[in-house]
């Protein structure tokens, strides 16, 4: 192994990102070190690659960025038990502290300690990831490295989407992303009745059409209320997943939920946001903040999911070699794109 690897740093306060040579991680004793096959760009990498208020407040300069990874261990920690060099992996990229009473009580996605590797520790563009043992989520053969970079994203997804009982129910999200359109795909997968996806972005809902059972609509073009006459609901939708973070359909998720309906929120509008908090009382309507994912059952439900029939390949359209990664970064930029893959091998 060498000394040396390529990763993708943060390297200064602007907008971009630059291949450099950095010194291959050393770990600790309760650490794994994995080649890294496959990742996956978020939209989390965009913000840092754009450098916006956000990124500024948070992202240490220079740091090695992304998350969303899948490759093989080359080397083990002395303390590290039931793995193995050469077993395939991805992991978990929050890394939990071990104090707090959200973490003695397991419920380790809620621990306010969280830190999150390639936004405030060294992360997954590059050769090699450290990576504690506890993080490391081995992977079947029945799911290659491309999916498994995905499954970041992918477990955000399940754990909205799982968030409420979806059998037999009328769902609507919003915000046709990549996590969105794999949110519809759960969705159907578990047993919704109709399930009804929005966006302004026509390119976008053609590629939930085309990943899962679903209704795309375009908003500037239908209105939701004809799409509910149409499926022959009587009151609208049981269940809700927020995904886009944008302020008119928070608005239309509410008024489109029937009494007593659900809602399940990934996407962060900007800023403060008005509510009409009557709406949401006088209905009766839940909502639940979703963060993450839940660790580690939601990755043993998506895993699951996908051992038995759940099929997401086509929301990744785009893939380079890292050596393309500005073009992977533009295609992510451009809006149009589902799910972007490096191959670092």
């Amino acid at each position: 192994m060498r000394n040396e690897m390529k990763a993708l740093v943060k390297a200064k306060p602007e907008q971009g990102l630059w291949m450099e040579h950095r010194p291959v991680p050393e770990i600790g004793p309760d650490d794994v070190l994995i080649r890294i096959n496959k990742t996956g760009i978020c939209g989390t990498d965009i913000h840092i690659w754009n450098w916006d208020e956000w990124a500024a407040k948070t992202v240490p300069v220079p740091l090695v960025t992304g998350h969303e990874f899948a490759g093989e261990i080359v080397e083990l920690g002395r303390n590290v038990e039931g793995l193995a060099l050469g077993q395939r992996c991805s992991g978990e990229g929050h890394l939990i502290g071990k104090l707090s009473r959200q973490s003695r009580a397991g419920k380790f996605h809620l621990d306010p300690a969280t830190r999150g590797i390639g936004v405030n520790e060294q992360g997954a563009f590059a050769e090699y990831l450290r990576l504690p043992a506890f993080n490391v989520v081995p992977l079947p053969d029945a799911i290659d490295d491309e999916i498994g970079a995905i499954l970041d994203p992918l477990g955000n997804a399940v754990h909205t989407a799982l968030s409420f009982d979806l059998i037999g129910e009328d769902v609507l999200i919003t915000g046709a992303g990549p996590i969105g359109i794999m949110a519809a795909a759960v969705a159907r997968h578990v047993g919704a009745r109709h399930v009804v996806i929005t966006d302004v972005n026509q390119a976008r809902l053609d590629l939930a059409a085309e990943v899962a059972d679903v209704v795309p609509v375009n908003v500037t073009q239908t209105d939701l209320k004809s799409v509910i006459g149409d499926l022959k609901m009587k009151q609208g939708f049981d269940v809700g997943m927020e995904m886009s973070g944008n302020q008119a359909a928070l608005d239309q998720i509410i008024e489109a939920m029937t009494m007593g309906g659900r809602i399940a929120m990934l996407g962060i509008p900007p800023g403060k946001s008005p509510v009409d908090w009557s709406r949401i009382v006088f209905k009766a309507i839940t909502i639940k903040g979703v963060y993450g994912r839940e660790i580690f059952e939601t990755w043993y439900k998506m895993i699951a999911m996908l051992e038995n029939g759940l099929d997401v390949r086509r929301v990744i359209t785009h893939r380079f070699k890292v050596d393309e990664f500005e073009a992977g970064f533009a295609a992510m930029r451009s809006g149009l794109s589902g799910k972007v893959v490096l191959d670092w091998r």
